[in-house]
């Protein structure tokens, strides 16, 4: 499921307007503000529209271009584009995004377009790509687990370990065998009272868990000064060297503080990354000092509710999340490296 699905109750053209005039004002946060306007059009019917939305952020170089391609070729197949599309997925596949979200939305595309190949070796592909065996799934891959096992349900092939881990990680009342049981759609069609009641069952088992991932707060995040920012950010603010002695240090303290909740069972972790001119604009619309410490939380907690926010931690693989370029594994992935 798209992380930006809006409610469906909602007058989707209205609040698609509402987030363009939003974005326009706060221009830092206009590519998470016109994916959700994109969504919006996406529902209320107008996918051309939303096509233009993503167009003019490919244009402008995202900060997550495999996600807007993604959201792109998913819409232009839904609106009959369907070459257009599989030229979008085939390129995302060959770059091997380092993200969950771009492989999620294009397995789902090839799955809803009865593409069940397609879905399910692009869903074995993320995660052979973005996790290890050996360790707990990441936050941000277990719905590809998930997929996986709905897409080789359908495909009638048997229980592999990934399913295994997808029937672990599952805590609802009723089995993801049987949610995902094609059979279901027999069911439907019947005339006998407790088969029709043990679907309804299932459907609200099934909503509920749709219910929790659309309801999930938005990341506890850590807020993150890449090193030139920092320097920027020192110089002009000297009272918050106490918070950072050292961009090291500073570093090496997010990834304790986020194995630590991660620890005590907090999960959707994140780093937001912050720049001067945004902690300034942020305090002034707090009426407050930039040298004032209390406001460095308040400004990380705004930019993840913002959707700035990037998931901890990230695949042992996948660049780390400091910066370096370096491998997660090999940088801050690996215990005893501060």
């Amino acid at each position: 499921m798209r992380p930006d699905t809006p409610a469906d109750h909602a007058d989707h053209t209205a609040e698609a307007e509402r987030l363009l005039r939003t974005a326009a004002q706060y221009p830092e946060d206009q590519e998470p503000l016109y994916l959700q306007a994109a969504a919006h059009l996406e529902l209320s019917g107008d996918r051309a529209r939303a096509a233009t939305l993503y167009d003019h952020l490919l244009a402008k170089a995202p900060d997550n271009p495999p996600l807007v391609k993604a959201l792109k070729a998913a819409n232009l197949w839904e609106y009959g584009h369907e070459a257009e599309a599989r030229a979008i997925i085939d390129g995302i596949r060959a770059a091997s995004p380092r993200e969950a979200a771009p492989w999620e939305i294009i397995a789902e595309a090839l799955e809803s377009h009865d593409e069940l190949h397609a879905a399910h070796d692009t869903f074995t592909a993320a995660l052979t790509l973005l996790t290890d065996p050996s360790e707990e799934i990441p936050y941000g891959a277990r719905s590809l687990v998930t997929g996986r096992h709905r897409v080789r349900r359908l495909l009638g092939l048997p229980h592999d370990d990934w399913d295994m881990v997808a029937d672990t990680m599952h805590a609802g009342p009723i089995p993801l065998d049987e949610l995902h049981d094609p059979k279901r759609l027999w069911a439907l069609g019947s005339d006998n009272p407790a088969e029709l009641q043990a679907e309804i069952a299932r459907l609200r088992a099934e909503l509920g868990t749709y219910r929790t991932a659309l309801s999930r707060p938005f990341p506890v995040a850590m807020l993150h000064w890449p090193e030139d920012e920092l320097r920027e950010l020192l110089t002009a603010y000297p009272a918050l060297t106490t918070e950072y002695p050292t961009h090291a240090a500073h570093l090496t303290a997010i990834e304790s503080s986020l194995r630590d909740l991660s620890s005590t069972g907090t999960q959707n972790l994140g780093t937001v990354r912050g720049t001067v001119p945004s902690y300034e604009a942020f305090a002034a619309s707090e009426s407050a000092s930039p040298a004032d410490a209390s406001l460095l939380p308040q400004y990380a907690t705004t930019l993840a509710a913002r959707g700035r926010a990037t998931p901890w931690p990230p695949p042992r693989n996948a660049p780390c999340w400091c910066g370096s370029g370096n491998p997660y594994r090999d940088c801050h992935g690996t215990p005893d490296v501060p």
